[in-house]
């Protein structure tokens, strides 16, 4: 082994080690910053509008950080109150065997039917496929419960994550260019390779973040003010679960308010039943049709199946933030493959006599 060689495999463990051990002491923060990334990025056209009339890039970023907190800590904190109320009547409810939404509709001939042919194959019988979905109902509003309330009732963990994302939103608008200056200048590509990468990862970020985001936040607002004109129960919690399926492919808010429209309409609520059908079909659905590409435009999209796993094994490995990173993350590597796809394309015509 040569001298040259020696140093270079001293300086590679160097460096593993000491981003080994730098990654264990940022550990701890990273999902905050993450966030802090994220909504950076997000409310980022606002600091750069604000910034063309203030021209100072303290005030600039404390602005709108105090607007980003403004809408992060009145709306959020009052929709999770609500949403914790309305799951605890959930849950009274079931375990009360109030609940009679499920039995309604699985009450009816045409379920009913199916529901026999499931529980002959499964051999159990109707009153234990009951008992089996409510309790599988109240464990799962009970665990979702228990996680909201134990995030919310750990003051000390919550307020210091708080201001880690708040100081970290402050400096990311500060100096985000300079940032991502040092960022381009340190990738070991050509300058055409960065400038590629740098117009895939803004595509990328205006399709997975500004468009699922909006779309799933409008999607849900609607959903949750329509459940609450026809007077559906929890609300809140159906308008969150409609918000979280919008970044489903394929499935989208349509998994919750057409059971809710059956259900109205096995119940005999014929108006409002059709009245929820035509404002899913023709609201909530066409939000996702007609907004989506007014925010992303002519910019390429994944294809349905790689969004679908990305999504979902996001949320398996980072939780509810894996919802946009997972797609983020996919939507990177495949940039960053493309690229090195490119680069031995130019080095095999370059070989070429």
């Amino acid at each position: 082994m040569t001298g040259k060689q020696f140093s270079n495999i001293t300086l590679i463990a160097i460096v593993l080690v000491l981003g080994f051990l730098n990654y264990r002491i940022m550990k701890p923060f990273l999902i905050p910053v993450t966030w802090a990334l994220l909504l950076t990025i997000l409310f980022y056209p606002l600091y750069d509008y604000l910034l063309k009339y203030i021209k100072r890039p303290s005030v600039t970023s404390l602005l709108t950080l105090s607007v980003i907190l403004l809408i992060i800590v009145g709306p959020f904190s009052y929709c999770s109150f609500l949403l914790i109320k309305e799951l605890g009547t959930l849950l009274d409810d079931v375990e009360g065997g109030k609940f009679h939404a499920f039995k309604t509709m699985l009450g009816h001939p045409g379920i009913q039917t199916g529901i026999e042919k499931m529980t002959s194959l499964l051999n159990i019988t109707p009153g234990e496929l009951d008992r089996l979905i409510a309790e599988n109902i109240s464990q799962l509003g009970k665990g979702l419960v228990a996680r909201i309330t134990r995030g919310l009732g750990e003051v000390i963990t919550v307020a210091f994550r708080f201001i880690v994302v708040a100081i970290s939103i402050f400096f990311f608008l500060k100096h985000g260019s300079t940032i991502l200056g040092k960022v381009y200048d340190y990738l070991p590509f050509s300058v055409m390779q960065k400038d590629r990468l740098a117009r895939q990862v803004r595509n990328m970020i205006i399709s997975t973040l500004y468009g699922g985001v909006i779309v799933a936040t409008v999607q849900g607002a609607v959903g949750g003010l329509a459940f609450f004109i026809v007077g559906i129960q929890a609300p809140i919690l159906w308008g969150s679960i409609m918000a979280i399926a919008s970044f489903l492919p394929l499935i989208g808010p349509f998994v919750v308010w057409f059971p809710a429209a059956i259900y109205l309409l096995i119940q005999g609520e014929i108006v409002k039943g059709v009245g929820l059908v035509l404002i899913g079909t023709f609201v909530i659905s066409l939000i996702d049709t007609f907004l989506r590409p007014m925010i992303i435009g002519n910019r390429t999209q994944m294809p349905f199946l790689a969004l679908f796993f990305s999504v979902l094994g996001g949320i398996s490995l980072f939780g509810f933030i894996g919802f946009i990173l997972g797609p983020m993350l996919l939507a990177l590597f495949v940039s960053v493959i493309e690229i090195f796809k490119s680069t031995e394309e130019m080095n095999q015509a370059g070989d070429l006599p």
